[in-house]
């Protein structure tokens, strides 16, 4: 099982490689990285080049971390029928990891919400309406992206935990643990990306969003 853990995990870090935003402003003939936060997700992207490129960006982030756990689940669902459900999640990681930490931008990548969106998607989909509920209300009730993000990162783990202790995940109790281990390294991630908006949400200088005549910060 050791050599699966990181098979699914260099999959879905492979899989996490595909820097949305990057690749589609090097397609327009821009750096998103010079731009705006200079960050590489679908926040700045939507900011800085618009809202069909924030769209696009935010689908091409999220569906690299379905298609990681769907691949693995297709390698391993035979093989580790009892434990491909931890192999996922390993998986789910691996993208996160590849987003954040992408080799080819020298390990400057985005905060991986997307990719965590997408690894719920195929991983725990019973979790995504709750997830989407708190985003959307942070957004048109707070107007702050990054509390969105955080309560999804949240919502996630808690949800894995209570769907994972009813059964709901489809993984024996003695996978519980571990899996909800990998589940809490992949949420602690969004959040420590998040330390910076963190900090303004606490000082009341973040960015908001679909304002208009407000300044901002």
């Amino acid at each position: 099982m050791i050599a699966a853990r990181m098979i699914a995990v260099a999959i879905g870090y492979l899989f996490g490689l595909f820097t949305t935003g990057y690749f589609y402003a090097k397609h327009v003939h821009v750096d998103i990285r010079s731009m705006g936060s200079g960050n590489i997700g679908t926040t700045n992207t939507f900011r800085t080049l618009g809202k069909k490129a924030g769209i696009l960006v935010f689908l091409g982030d999220g569906f690299k971390g379905v298609f990681a756990v769907l691949l693995v689940w297709l390698i391993f669902r035979g093989s580790y029928a009892d434990e491909v459900k931890i192999l996922e999640a390993y998986a789910g990681l691996g993208a996160v990891l590849g987003h954040n930490f992408p080799i080819h931008l020298k390990l400057k990548g985005g905060k991986g919400i997307a990719t965590t969106a997408g690894m719920m998607l195929a991983f725990c989909p019973w979790a995504v309406p709750v997830c989407l509920v708190l985003f959307v209300l942070s957004i048109f009730v707070k107007r702050y992206v990054s509390v969105g993000s955080l309560l999804v990162c949240i919502g996630f783990f808690v949800q894995t935990v209570i769907f994972g202790n009813n059964g709901m995940l489809g993984a024996p109790p003695q996978a519980l643990p571990e899996i909800f281990a990998v589940v809490g390294i992949v949420c602690v991630l969004g959040v420590i990306r998040h330390q910076s908006n963190i900090r303004r949400l606490l000082s009341g200088t973040e960015n908001k969003v679909f304002v208009k005549e407000e300044k901002q910060s």
